[in-house]
């Protein structure tokens, strides 16, 4: 096998040819770059978030999205209150729970779930609402130094760890065969220790609306 095939088989997703000979290892930035590069170029993914936090309630979510304008949005907090959200075509459908809206203030009759849907235009999203904009940035800065091979879920990953003195520390634990995803991200601080795992790249997005029967429609209000 030649040494320019070898560099082939091997893969550039991990390893760099240099002048067509001997494979030579991709530096920490380069690494990260080549992840980053590979995520924003993605057409649709599966974002799951756990979050716990110091002194507080833990949270998780999951984004099946398209990184425009289409997902299916979920989160849920420890409390189980929880806030579902599908954005299709301009159009946000959203059901909180029970619990997430006696959380925020508001007083429910009876003992019955409350499994509506309400429809709104997407336009009206404000952050701190709670709701995805079924984007996802995929970029951080810092020093970025590489760890020793490992695994996530049964697959070899190089860890990239980025440090910032302001902020918490990231390790981004990158897919060490074929493409160059970004599996999971770890980050902490003080506060929050989160992990987000990345899964389902580029596959079909089935995101559908909601059944008509159990949608409160109030795009015409306000």
């Amino acid at each position: 096998m030649t040494a320019a095939l070898a560099c082939l088989v091997v893969g550039i997703a991990v390893t760099g040819c240099a002048d067509g000979s001997a494979a030579e290892p991709l530096s920490a930035d380069q690494m990260f770059d080549d992840a980053n590069a590979t995520m924003g170029a993605l057409k649709s993914v599966t974002i799951d978030t756990v979050t716990k936090v110091t002194g507080g309630d833990d949270f998780s979510s999951r984004l099946t999205t398209d990184l425009k304008g289409k997902c299916a949005f979920k989160s849920t907090s420890a409390t189980g209150a929880s806030l579902e959200q599908i954005r299709i075509d301009g159009t946000d459908y959203v059901r909180p729970n029970r619990i997430y809206l006696e959380e925020s203030g508001r007083r429910m009759a009876g003992a019955d779930e409350q499994d509506r849907w309400v429809k709104t235009p997407a336009s009206k999203s404000q952050p701190g609402d709670g709701l995805s904009q079924c984007t996802h940035e995929f970029a951080s800065f810092g020093r970025v130094d590489k760890g020793e091979p490992t695994k996530v879920n049964g697959a070899p990953v190089i860890p990239l760890k980025v440090t910032d003195e302001k902020d918490g520390s990231f390790t981004f634990y990158v897919a060490a065969e074929s493409k160059p995803y970004i599996l999971k991200v770890v980050y902490k601080d003080d506060e929050f220790d989160t992990t987000t795992s990345f899964s389902a790249f580029d596959e079909p997005l089935d995101v559908q609306p909601p059944d008509r029967a159990k949608v409160l429609d109030m795009s015409g209000i306000g």
